[in-house]
């Protein structure tokens, strides 16, 4: 796979995001579907975070759960959200631009202490950990918009919304 292909992709991933993350209303950040369900302030920033794992795995040749990442912002409103995604696109960006596609084949690591969870290419880590998760989750999130009667942006074509 080549670099730009990489990077746009995750460019379209991003942009896609973007539309769903301003969808969100701003008096529902506190509201859950469920008792067990993340609110959707902490689903979005979840969202909004997911880029972080790009910089990890080109940064590094390993990630153990026992070491924390920085926090991310508590989700007090929907621009705290989409400046945090915002600033996590741009260090995702940074990081893509200052590798080489050699860097792409080498092994990265996630584990929990001595238990290891995988060892993939550092390219199937962005791809699988990173772009799939994220996709995953803007996924739940089109969900709990549907739930609250908002009309929920298309990301490959317009939804039943028409938009």
């Amino acid at each position: 796979m080549s670099l730009d292909i990489l990077r746009q992709e995750f460019l379209d991933e991003a942009a896609k995001t973007r539309k769903m993350l301003s969808a969100i209303p701003e008096n529902s950040i506190d509201w859950r579907p469920h008792v067990k369900s993340s609110t959707l302030g902490q689903l979005a920033m979840h969202v909004a975070n997911n880029p972080v794992w790009i910089t990890v795995i080109l940064d590094s040749q390993e990630y153990d759960f026992n070491d924390r990442l920085e926090p991310a912002p508590k989700p007090d409103s929907k621009n705290i959200i989409l400046d945090h995604f915002e600033k996590r696109i741009s260090e995702s960006m940074k990081s893509l631009d200052k590798i080489t596609v050699g860097e792409l084949d080498k092994l990265w690591t996630c584990r929990q202490g001595d238990k290891i969870y995988f060892s993939i290419s550092k390219e199937a880590a962005i791809r699988s950990f990173t772009m799939n998760h994220l996709i995953h989750h803007r996924g739940q999130l089109s969900v709990y918009l549907r739930l609250l009667d908002i009309p929920v942006p298309g990301m490959y074509g317009p939804s039943g919304d028409g938009i």
